[in-house]
């Protein structure tokens, strides 16, 4: 068997996505600070660091149940690692298992520092990190996604950082969740040949090329339109305009979208690597705000 080396286990992880997992709940944290609820910082962080570890678990898992089904090919455009031969699949299969559990142990430290009801936020975690591969192949993966990278964060991290469940959360990490989704979609987007010589059934190929599209656009521009609705009906700080710095980037993420229908995969080869740039970069800004609301007032 190869060896592998400490960095090639964290290449097999998919880092570059793990901004879908870190941000919602950054963004939580940065709200309930606006809001002058009473924090916990430590266990903040331990919410960050379990859902990191269920994204890397989650994205291995997925990895293997692509190759697995044929999904993930020599000439496809997803993870390399096992299609080009880097690892075997029962290790990357381990590595996801592995993963999951440290997820959950960390979680049931949680539950028994914080209480029950994050064991039933957190087994809807795990269920949306198991299954995940099913729901992607049966056109249900991207209600997921918002489902496992927006909502449940969103919840889990406002109980375990203040002992209780707001659900006023939820409305601050629609726009993130929306992006996030939009990393998924143009990545069925691309795949939508391939996805279909497979024989599995997304999204994208359900509604096609133009609609894909048209979705995509909606992903990445209606988080600006819910910032400034929500800035109206004062759930957010008027601070919270400084996301708008980053539009321009959503718009020529947009542009390139657009030319897919005309000219092919080959332009949206990078654009989930882009949206999740985009989705970092917006979270940040995003949090960023609520922290000088608060402090500036």
């Amino acid at each position: 068997m190869v060896k592998h080396s400490l960095k090639d286990w964290f290449i097999a992880t998919r880092p570059w996505s793990f901004p879908a997992s870190l941000m919602p709940v950054l963004v939580t944290i940065a709200y309930l600070y606006w809001m002058g609820v009473e924090i916990n910082i430590m266990y903040g962080v331990c919410a960050l660091v379990g859902m990191l570890l269920f994204q890397a678990g989650g994205n291995t898992w997925s990895d293997y149940y692509d190759y697995k089904k044929g999904v993930d090919a020599a000439d496809t455009f997803g993870a390399k690692i096992l299609t080009d031969g880097l690892f075997a699949p029962k290790e990357i299969r381990s590595l996801g298992f592995i993963l999951l559990s440290v997820a959950v142990v960390l979680g049931l430290w949680l539950v028994i520092r914080t209480g029950l009801p994050l064991l039933w936020i957190g087994l809807a975690g795990v269920v949306c990190a198991l299954f995940y591969p099913f729901f992607k192949y049966h056109a249900w993966g991207d209600l997921l996604i918002f489902i496992a990278y927006a909502v449940l964060p969103a919840i889990g991290t406002s109980y375990v950082t203040t002992g209780m469940m707001r659900w006023d959360t939820i409305w601050v990490v629609v726009p993130v969740g929306l992006i996030t989704v939009a990393i998924l979609h143009v990545n069925n987007m691309r795949d939508i040949k391939t996805d279909t010589r497979a024989r599995i059934s997304t999204l994208a190929m359900k509604i096609g090329q133009k609609l894909s599209v048209a979705l995509y656009t909606a992903e990445l521009l209606v988080p600006f339109l819910w910032v400034l609705v929500c800035i109206v009906m004062e759930y957010y700080p008027l601070w919270t305009l400084i996301c708008y710095l980053v539009l321009p980037v959503s718009l020529k993420n947009v542009r390139t979208a657009w030319s897919f229908p005309k000219k092919g995969y080959k332009v949206i080869l990078n654009l989930d690597e882009r949206t999740a740039q985009l989705q970092l970069l917006f979270s940040m800004i995003f949090s960023l705000s609520f922290f000088i609301g608060k402090l500036v007032g």
